[in-house]
């Protein structure tokens, strides 16, 4: 069982049954009194935060999670289908239990998914992804006014800033822990 000292960002740990993964953590030391850990937590089951102290040396359960590499391959509106490479066994996500994963899928992507318990609860994205640009209106030459970024629909329908000289049909990069546009993709 792991103890506190060994707390970092993205540590996962298992509370009440439940998993969470660890989004900020500080060590304090007061002048009077024990040492403690103050964190915030992330469950992956609901998607929650949860601010806990932990008292210096306390130990934690480590959950019982799985990662897999998947493939996403289509929604229906409700629920997200994606396929085990491994086992090509299929399963399906509730679009809540996929939060802000869903703005940056596209057909055939690869992924990570945890399993806690047998059980799909979280998408991990590749940090950078290729998206067409859908919609956005034509940029006019001098206008930066705007800081020369205008809005555009990609294909996966999430609205990004890009720069003014983008098009429809162009290739872009996306950074899918900002949702921030990175650079034009020429092939």
């Amino acid at each position: 069982m792991p103890t506190t000292s060994e707390f970092r960002k993205g540590f996962k740990i298992e509370m009440n049954g439940e998993p969470f993964i660890i989004v900020e953590f500080l060590h304090v030391k007061p002048g009077k009194g024990g040492a403690f850990v103050r964190t915030k937590l992330k469950s992956l089951l609901t998607g929650k935060i949860l601010e806990h102290t932990f008292r210096s040396g306390e130990r934690v359960k480590s959950p019982d999670i799985e990662e897999k590499e998947v493939q996403y391959l289509y929604n229906d509106g409700e629920n997200y289908y994606f396929m085990d490479k491994e086992s090509y066994w299929q399963f399906e996500l509730a679009e809540d239990q996929l939060v802000d994963s869903k703005d940056f899928l596209q057909e055939n992507i690869t992924l990570t998914v945890l399993f806690h318990n047998n059980n799909p609860v979280c998408v991990q994205l590749p940090t950078f992804v290729e998206l067409r640009i859908d919609r956005t209106e034509p940029g006019v030459r001098g206008d930066t006014a705007s800081g020369g970024t205008k809005p555009a629909k990609l294909e996966s329908g999430t609205m990004v800033q890009v720069p003014l000289f983008l098009e429809e049909g162009d290739i872009i990069k996306i950074d899918t822990r900002t949702g921030e546009y990175i650079e034009r993709i020429t092939r």
